[in-house]
């Protein structure tokens, strides 16, 4: 039994969706599950109508729907010759369901809004996939990942009832793979109240990851649109290489500190279960790509990760007093209240700075709370720059006399908060 995982970029249109049933057409003998994401640019349309209504901007909101709407009518009539095909009803209904949340009254809590619409990104994706799979003739079942996935009611960062999980993925999925594929959604999840949760932004990684561990499966794939993981992003460094092998441990790193290849969850419930993981390019489809998996490598390249909209918040003691253990523990407690996950931080005697993702809302009420205590200074447009087993050499050659605003150096690895303009 395998899982694989497609996302937004090998979905785009009608031709990347028929390369997808060409490369599961060659596994059509395993069980296999597969996990897709919301197609092409979906999900950053279907944020701006949820902004754009929750701003009661309900003409711009109307103007991001209908691109939506033309995307996935492309979609459908580059598939499907026949103007009745079910799939068209299908994609229908699922469009007036959504028009029904944003015809309700607005609701007060702007998380739980953004889960019930972002989430018709991956419905409609996975129902014209499924539909197309079957119309080739790949025996496919649409299966609800809401049924299977229960998680608790934190909207946007949802947290896995892995006990519940598991036991109706156990009950529902493997009777169904008699019949043929799996075909389910990555990114959602579903409260006991049957309203639709998300598992955080690109989460659809971690929900191929849950699948593989609740079924054992026998290995994990990542189709992405390049050749595996390499040493940095080609669209930033020039010839980065291939990195064949990953430990569990190093993957883990990559990712936390945002090496967009892999979900940051992804890799912990495949390491507890020994699954390999490969990453591999849906354009190269016979391309060696990546092998993630229980191995000890002690020799690895420089790898350079690039975490863009990065903030930076610098927070002095209005006390002049030291910012000690006391400080510290309430600053983070403050932190984990608004959900702001720190990425970098860096202390003096009285101050004490933060490189946090940039969320304009969550970063406003932060910054409310901490200058009761605190004068904040906020530097937006950063990004943070992480590079792995470096040396001396490589980091000069490449940060030479650029401004730095942090910079943490732990053994071979070091940090850095840069402008994001820094070309580097």
């Amino acid at each position: 039994m395998r899982v694989f995982k497609f996302g937004g970029a090998s979905i785009k249109d009608a031709e990347s969706i028929q390369n997808v049933a060409s490369i599961v057409r060659r596994f059509i003998n395993d069980p296999l599950v597969i996990v897709i994401s919301a197609s092409g640019k979906t999900t950053n349309a279907m944020e701006l109508v949820v902004k754009n209504y929750w701003e009661r901007n309900l003409e711009e909101m109307q103007k991001a729907l209908n691109k939506v709407k033309e995307h996935h009518k492309a979609l459908t009539d580059g598939l499907f010759k026949d103007s009745e095909h079910p799939v068209h009803n299908e994609i229908h209904d699922i469009f007036i369901d959504l028009e029904w949340i944003l015809e309700e009254e607005l609701q007060d809590e702007f998380d739980y809004l953004y889960d019930q619409i972002v989430g018709t990104g991956e419905l409609l994706s996975t129902t014209i996939v499924s539909a197309y799979f079957n119309e080739v003739n790949l025996k496919t079942t649409w299966l609800d990942v809401r049924d299977c996935i229960h998680t608790d009611n934190t909207y946007r960062d949802a947290k896995i009832n892995w006990e519940g999980t598991e036991s109706a993925i156990k009950e529902k999925v493997p009777a169904l793979l008699t019949k043929g594929l799996v075909l389910t959604q990555g990114f959602l999840g579903g409260t006991t109240e049957n309203f639709t949760t998300t598992l955080g932004r690109e989460g659809s990684d971690f929900t191929a990851a849950i699948f593989s561990y609740c079924l054992d499966v026998q290995d994990m794939s990542i189709w992405k649109d390049v050749p595996g993981v390499l040493t940095a992003d080609p669209r930033l460094f020039d010839n980065p290489t291939l990195v064949e092998q990953l430990s569990y441990s190093e993957a883990i790193e990559m990712t936390y500190y945002g090496a967009q290849v892999i979900h940051p969850k992804t890799i912990r419930p495949l390491q507890n279960k020994k699954i390999p993981l490969y990453v591999k390019s849906f354009i190269e489809p016979e391309g060696k790509g990546t092998v993630i998996g229980a191995f000890e490598i002690n020799d690895y390249p420089p790898m350079i990760v690039v975490k863009k909209k990065q903030v930076l918040l610098r927070m002095v003691s209005k006390d002049f007093f030291f910012v000690d253990e006391v400080k510290f523990s309430k600053l983070f407690e403050t932190l984990a209240t608004h959900r702001i996950k720190v990425n970098m931080t860096q202390s003096t005697a009285l101050a004490f700075s933060v490189c946090v993702n940039d969320d304009a809302q969550k970063i406003k009420d932060l910054i409310a709370d901490l200058e009761m205590d605190y004068e904040v200074k906020k530097i937006e447009e950063l990004k943070l720059v992480t590079i792995r087993h470096t040396s001396e050499k490589l980091f000069n050659r490449i940060f030479g006399t650029r401004k730095i605003y942090l910079e943490e150096k732990i053994g071979s690895n070091i940090q850095l908060v840069m402008n994001k303009e820094e070309i580097l």
